[in-house]
């Protein structure tokens, strides 16, 4: 199998873990992911989550792109409703003139928080309603075409950081198609609407100055180990955590024992949240090269971008070789 292969970096804070060993882990994944011909690595905001420390994505991406040389990196993505576009131009644009070529922007609508937490961040209610606007004139300031006469991003303003439009419904893929922007859907966590999102994606896809043909990216989860049984009580460890990560938010929610957890996903109220783990591959590097395909195929995905999962950082980096081995990824030299 030959396959396009990314990483979604979620910046986990395990347990027992601090930010700063989560930010250690992701330099080492990014070097393993550079090494093993991984095609990019994003990062995702998100916010008031105590098992992910990506919130400050571009100073994350900053110090990745110090500890690397050549891998692509971005971010996976900027929410952008909750900043300014002119913002989120200078800090890429910084990006992009530290590390010439290599910074991607992917941008999301969602606020990456809960409502209090969005409330925080001075974001109004009302903010996704403008995305659309906000895109293009973020795209505006990286062209060197600011929409808002006098006001450039220094740096930012003829940098042409690629943009990437993501999301997990309808709304993302007819804006990406109408603005002739790559597409990226969050099959890893929403998998409801992918093939109907990416299918009028294509339909309806404009050329534009950026991309001249469709390009979808779609998200999947991996567990990869160097036998099955391992692989899916790993899995198991990481889908409890998944569901103590969504229910632990509620005030006052107690500490479920594992038996608890896994009864609840196969309950009317948890097999929700138990799909949002549907598109997982789980085992050696033969079955999850089998997956990885299949699930290429199905939407005729021009790339996947992967989220490893482990117990650890030793078995996220484990997950990282071998499915860069099932992927048929080329070392570089």
């Amino acid at each position: 199998m030959s396959l396009r292969l990314s990483i979604l970096d979620l910046a986990p804070i395990g347990p027992g873990q601090t930010a700063r060993e989560s930010f250690a882990a992701s330099v080492e994944l990014a070097r393993a992911a550079e090494r093993l011909g991984y095609r990019r690595v994003w990062y995702a905001e998100h916010h008031n989550m105590a098992s992910i420390a990506s919130s400050a994505t571009s100073v994350l991406i900053g110090h990745i792109a110090d500890h690397t040389t050549s891998i692509r990196l971005g971010a996976g993505g900027v929410m952008l409703p909750n900043h300014s576009p002119l913002t989120i131009a200078e800090q890429f644009g910084t990006l992009e003139t530290l590390h010439p070529g290599r910074i991607d922007l992917g941008l999301g609508r969602a606020p990456g928080a809960d409502g209090a937490t969005m409330r925080a961040l001075r974001r109004d209610a009302t903010a996704a309603d403008g995305f659309p606007q906000d895109v293009l004139e973020l795209q505006g300031y990286l062209q060197g075409r600011s929409h808002i006469a006098g006001v450039e991003a220094v740096p930012g303003a003829g940098t042409n950081v690629p943009l990437y439009i993501l999301g997990s419904s309808d709304y993302g893929a007819q804006l990406a198609a109408r603005l002739g922007l790559p597409y990226g859907f969050a099959s890893h966590f929403a998998p409801a609407e992918l093939h109907a999102a990416v299918a009028r994606y294509r339909a309806e896809f404009r050329p534009s100055e950026q991309l001249a043909e469709p390009y979808v990216i779609v998200g999947a989860n991996v567990v990869a180990a160097d036998d099955t049984a391992d692989a899916q009580e790993q899995f198991a460890t990481v889908r409890r955590r998944f569901v103590r990560s969504m229910i632990g938010r509620r005030d006052g929610a107690p500490d479920y024992a594992d038996e608890q957890i896994d009864a609840f996903l196969t309950s009317p109220n948890g097999r929700p949240i138990a799909d949002m783990l549907r598109y997982t591959a789980v085992g050696t590097v033969a079955e999850v090269g089998r997956y990885l395909e299949q699930f290429a195929a199905s939407v005729h995905a021009d790339e996947v971008i992967v989220a490893h999962h482990g117990v650890d950082v030793a078995a996220r980096l484990r997950s990282v070789e071998l499915t860069a081995e099932a992927a048929g990824l080329a070392t570089p030299v």
